[in-house]
This record gives structure tokens, sequence and C-alpha cells, in this order.
């Protein structure tokens, strides 16, 4: 079997492969593993560019055990915040959105006791949502259930029915609009970092109650760390990885796929290929456009070029600073006025969101120094506009293909950066005295520096859409035909264009391209968890407003609450479920 990409995709897709006896050889145009999911160094500093949070890396979940069965979380500390985001208004008033519905209620009445019933309608919803976590399926695609299956699974969420039935139906943007204070309308759109258009509440639900459950922490080593154990776990059961391979084509005989021909001309043949790489580059440029029915052509050439129907690129600027900033919480969304979100390039929503990471990752930068990492959602056109650089885009119009990767980029492509950079900064200076004095050494990324090393389609870091025609298309398209193109045998797709969106989802399209690839070969599938190292540990941080006092005695609190957390102020917990944050 020959696998296109080494993601999280395609590493999952390795490792079950081997797990049910297929011999596997990943091939990646990178030098590192991870696509999306990396970090890179700086002097001293390592800049971690993904895992802000990881669904399924506290137990009680099946999102849990397909990590376990990669190799992902052994012998690692998970830690957990007990505030999941502030949103900080442009007012400077904040809000924390604990993901304990106790203290959030009580936290949000506090701010607008006007709005108390919607707030307690939420919070409800949020305590119930908890419980339905157990029970939501990630280790076996609905494609390949009998029908007692899919009536097992869907008793299962009869107690939940309405809360999930509410939650699914009304857009966030709606049921935001609804409060009366105005801060509030605006920051529950924030609550996952960045607005989300198209999100009803539900995923604001499934986001809390997993980081409520101390399953949606960030693990020890960061986002590389993570990637790097699931490629060894590859490398125990027996795969191979060549970096530095870029596939240019792949080989089609009688309508079958047999392998693959790199950029330096090397031809490679397997039984099967699997592409956990770019799904529009897969489908239109290594496939040249054929074996797409209406379905799929539709999508890849004409929808996925509307509005909201693939997840934006980011713009991100990483900091290095000498010394610590404690004042800092770990993860806060600021709301900008016109007049600040004007200075940068691309920008989505008027709201950036700033991480002191050091706090998530302190094994990352040396010792009292700082890593600060800034993002915004940004569209890819204005950054092409500015760069003069050819460049190897795939996007097919009218029948015709334009084949494209950014080579290099002019001297307006680096100025818009630097432009960005000091709007950034000078926002950060008016906020954190001093900080400007710190910067040891700094780094800016666009959706283009993703296009760069990934090859993802316009700089997306997670490809389709969910709740909106691309990603309910592409979930039918593997409902009707499985993680395949019609017409075309021994060829599968992975990763997150074969699913919708986020690490465990590309994690768990590994696992279910093989169920399929096993269905077909006639064999049973098996998967086991990595027994090499311990179970992970976890540990809660508290994080908390500096100027609240906790309502409850201090023998019900873990930590230390209304002070900066560091890591002499993380609470030990047991990975059991449920846990309740402090």
């Amino acid at each position: 079997m020959i696998i296109i990409g080494a993601g999280l995709g395609g590493l999952s897709t390795g490792c079950y492969a081997q797990m049910n006896g297929y011999r596997s050889r990943i091939f990646e145009m990178h030098e590192i593993p991870g696509g999306c999911c990396t970090a890179w160094d700086r002097g001293d500093f390592t800049f971690d560019c993904c895992v802000s949070w990881l669904l399924g890396c506290g137990p009680g979940n099946e999102m849990h055990q397909i990590w376990l069965e990669l190799g992902a979380l052994q012998g690692k500390e998970m830690r957990h915040f007990d505030v999941f985001n502030v949103v900080r208004g442009r007012d400077g008033r904040a809000v924390y959105f604990y993901s304990d519905p106790d203290r959030l209620e009580a936290h949000l009445r506090e701010i607008s006791p006007a709005d108390a019933r919607r707030i307690r309608d939420f919070c409800q919803g949020l305590r119930k949502f908890r419980a339905a976590l157990a029970t939501y399926p990630f280790l076996k695609p609905v494609g390949l259930m009998g029908r007692k299956e899919r009536w097992r699974m869907l008793a299962s969420f009869i107690p939940y029915f309405n809360v999930i039935r509410k939650s699914i139906s009304v857009l966030m943007t709606e049921y935001s609009a609804k409060f009366k204070d105005p801060l509030l309308r605006e920051a529950f759109n924030f609550v996952l970092y960045e607005k989300h258009s198209a999100f009803p509440v539900l995923p604001f639900y499934f986001q809390l109650a997993s980081h409520a459950n101390l399953s949606a922490g960030v693990p020890e080593g960061g986002s590389l760390g993570l990637s790097t154990s699931i490629e060894q776990r590859y490398r125990r059961l027996g795969g191979e990885v060549t970096y530095n391979a870029k596939v240019e084509e792949i080989l089609v005989e009688d309508d079958r796929a047999v392998g693959v021909r790199l950029s330096d001309g090397q031809e490679f043949r397997a039984d099967i290929v699997v592409s956990a790489a770019d799904g529009h580059a897969t489908t239109t440029r290594l496939l040249k456009g054929r074996y797409m029915p209406e379905e799929y052509r539709r999508l890849y050439t004409e929808v996925i070029d509307e509005p909201g129907m693939v997840f934006p690129g980011y713009v991100a600027l990483f900091l290095g600073l000498r010394r610590p900033f404690p004042e800092g919480d770990p993860c806060t969304t600021y709301l900008l006025t016109d007049e600040e979100a004007a200075r940068l390039t691309g920008i989505r929503h008027p709201s950036i969101n700033v991480q002191f990471r050091s706090v998530h990752y302190p094994e990352l930068s040396p010792e009292r120094t700082t890593v600060l990492y800034v993002t915004y959602f940004s569209d890819v056109e204005p950054w092409r506009e500015l760069s003069d650089g050819p460049e190897q885009r795939t996007r097919s119009r009218g029948g015709t293909e334009l084949h494209t990767l950014p080579v290099r980029r002019g001297r307006a492509y680096y100025e818009g950066k630097h432009q960005v950079r000091d709007a950034l900064l000078e926002f950060l200076e008016h906020r954190f005295p001093g900080l400007r004095d710190t910067v040891a050494v700094r780094d800016v990324s666009t959706p283009l520096t993703q296009v760069r090393y990934t090859g993802n389609y316009d700089g997306t870091v997670l490809g389709w859409q969910p709740f909106v025609e691309s990603g309910e298309t592409m979930e039918e398209l593997i409902k009707k035909y499985g993680p395949a193109l019609p017409g075309l045998s021994n060829f599968y797709l992975s990763g997150v264009w074969a699913t919708t969106g986020g690490l465990i989802r590309a994690a768990a399209a590994g696992r279910h391209v093989m169920q399929f690839v096993c269905r077909d070969d006639g064999r049973t599938f098996t998967a086991d968890v990595d027994t090499s190292a311990p179970p992970p540990t976890h540990v809660v941080i508290p994080v908390g407003p500096h100027d609240r006092q906790d309502p409850r005695p201090p023998d019900d609190i873990r930590g230390h609450h209304g002070k900066d957390a560091t890591t002499d102020d993380r609470a030990p917990v047991t990975p059991a479920l449920p846990v309740h944050l402090p």
C-alpha cells in the first residue's frame, strides 16, 4: 500500500494498515511528519502552530481510544485549563468561558442578570451534553454499520434527543443575538476562538463539554510531538516513511490505481493507493480529473470556490519573548475596532486570538521566557494579490486546470507581512506595556505559507466546513461510495478531505479507511492499543478572572484561584470520568 501524505490522516491510515497485515509506505513532500499538525524552531524557541485543544485527550469516549491505538498520548501529560477561552470586548470587559456549566452560569449571571433565563438555558444544555459525549460514535463509519448497529447507535442518543435537536437546528449567530447584554451577544460567537458564522450551537456544546470532561486539553510536546509519536508508532509497526518526496501523479491502469510517480520521475508500484493529501489536488491534478461522478465534479470544481465551503486559512504571528508574562491568560480573543481590523490583511472577522503558549507547552521554550501565538482567520486572495511570484495553483474553471505551487514571493508580500506584524505588536504593546522590548525572535505565517508546506487548497487547515453544503455533501458521498471514487478500484481517500475537519476526525478517517479496505479484501479489521508506554496523566491549570473571588470554600478548589497560573499551580487529577473542573 502507498499512502500519500504524512499528516495525521496519512499516519493514521498507515498505522491501521500495519495493524491489519498490510505492508505500507508513506510519501511526504515535507521533511517532517504532521502536515498542518506541526511546529518549527526559531533560535531557542519552538513555534507550535496547531494544537490549542485536542479532542479525545481524556478517557470516557471513543475519540480517546483512537489516540491510544495510535500511540499519540502515552507517557505524556495532558494539560487542561479551567477556562476554555476568554473573550475581551472593545471596552475592556471580559467573558471567561468556563467549561464547567456551574461556574459558567454564575459568571455569566454576574455580567448580565437580565439574561439569567437564556444563560440558564445554555448551561443546562451544556450539562446534558457532557453525558452525551460517551455515546458519540467515532470507531466505525456509519456506512459500514449494519441495521442493528445503527439502531443501537440511535437508541443511545434518545436521552439527549431534545438537546441535540435544539442545538443543531439553531445557528449560534441567531442564538447569541437574543442576549440583552451587548458583550454577551457578541462574545458567544467567539467561544471557539474565531467566529464560525455557519456553526449551530451544537459544536460549541461539543467542545465545551469535552473540555469539562478533561478531554480537550493539550498534550505535552505540542503538535509536532503528537505527530512524531504517531510516526514512531507507525515505524514500530513496520511502516516506512519517505520524506522530501512529492507525488505528481497517481498511476492508473485498466481503471485500477497501481502506484505513484514522484516529482523526480521515480515510479513506485502498489496494490492499493491511499491519498491523504489535499483533496482538490488529488482529484483534479494527481488523477487529472478522472473518476469524478457529477457529485464529486461539482463539489471539487464549483462548490469549493463558493464562500464558506472550506475552512479559511490563518495568519499567525509568533513571538519569542525574553521574560515571563504572568499577566497574560493562556487564551484570549480580543474584539477589534474597525480601525484596528483594517490594518490586518485578509481578516475575516474583527478579532484576534492571543495565546501565551508557554503555559500550554513550557518545554518548547527556555525557562522564564514566553512564546506568544496570535492568529486570525484570513482570506487567501489579498495575500495572492501581494505575491508576484509564480504560483502552482490547482483549480479548475470551465474545464481548464491551473497548476501552481508558490515558488517565491516578492517585496509587496513581505511588506504585507511586516505591516501585519507591526500592527499586532502595537496592539499587544498597548495591552502589555514593555512587551515589544522583550522580543527575541519573531515569525509570521499566512495562508500561502500553508499552501507552500502542505499543498492545502487556499491554505485551509481543516478542509471542508461542516453544517454547510460542502461538508454535508462529502458525508453523503462517503455513505454512498465509501472513501473511494466510483470506477477506480484500489484507491481510497483519507484525512480531513474525507471527513469534516479537526485532528481527531483526520485520525478517525485513517481507521475508517482501513475498515473499508479490509471489507473489500474480505479481511476482519483489527486494532489494538499501544502499550509501549504508560497511559497519559492529567493536570488542571487554573486561569480565572484575577479580580474575582471564587464563592466556594477553599476545600472545593483544586489549586489556587485568583493568581496567575504557572506550572507550580497545576493540580493533578485522575483520568477517571466524569471529572468536574474546579
